[in-house]
């Protein structure tokens, strides 16, 4: 079902600046309400990006546009996301901005989530893809649902980690942050490479 084949993608949208600022507000002294509202201004942006690429891609179809032309956009799209992601691996380091996250309100951890989620470079590619890919398969929107909830499950990690480990989980972490800073990058091409793959079944099918 593409209900399932869209969910490996959340893993793109949380890689990188996302879910390491997810891991500063977690260990913020308002900890509950800036990672709350950071949650909300993502699910916000990625809903509208998500609906907006599967309205336009209806507009296509209704104009004349087959099903294989948007499986093409989609698929030019996700080759895009994946040359990105290489040209910038060596570089991807966290922003300077990274480091105030821990004394952030939360009106500045909602509109983070909201820009970064809904506007960053991978995840505008990536929720573009998303409303696209279930146009094409002729799949209703609610089936991004998923595809939403697992991304804001990612996001929202860090804080229930806190909540229900407390100080172990503040001691773990930075050992996770680190590793998903140096590795995210590869994580995201061969989720990439997989939604490509199931692109390409599905024009050649």
């Amino acid at each position: 079902m593409n209900i399932l084949a869209v969910l490996p993608l959340a893993f793109v949208m949380v890689a990188g600046p996302q879910i390491l600022s997810s891991f500063f507000f977690a260990t913020s002294e308002d900890w509950r309400r800036t990672s709350a509202a950071y949650v909300l201004g993502a699910a916000i942006s990625i809903s509208i990006v998500v609906t907006a690429a599967f309205l336009l891609s209806s507009g296509a179809s209704d104009s004349g546009a087959s099903d294989d032309t948007i499986y093409y956009i989609v698929l030019a799209l996700l080759l895009f996301g994946m040359l990105h992601t290489f040209r910038t691996r060596k570089t991807a380091e966290p922003p300077s901005w990274m480091g105030k996250l821990q004394t952030a309100t939360p009106r500045f951890a909602f509109r983070l989530g909201f820009l970064l989620l809904g506007f960053f470079p991978s995840d505008a590619l990536t929720s573009l893809s998303v409303g696209g890919y279930l146009n094409a398969s002729n799949d209703p929107l609610w089936y991004a649902v998923g595809f939403l909830g697992l991304t804001l499950l990612f996001l929202g990690a860090p804080a229930l980690a806190v909540l229900f480990m407390g100080e172990r989980a503040e001691r773990v972490m930075p050992k996770i942050r680190d590793w998903m800073n140096e590795n995210s990058w590869i994580v995201n091409e061969l989720v990439l490479l997989l939604f490509v793959g199931i692109v390409i079944s599905s024009i050649a099918g």
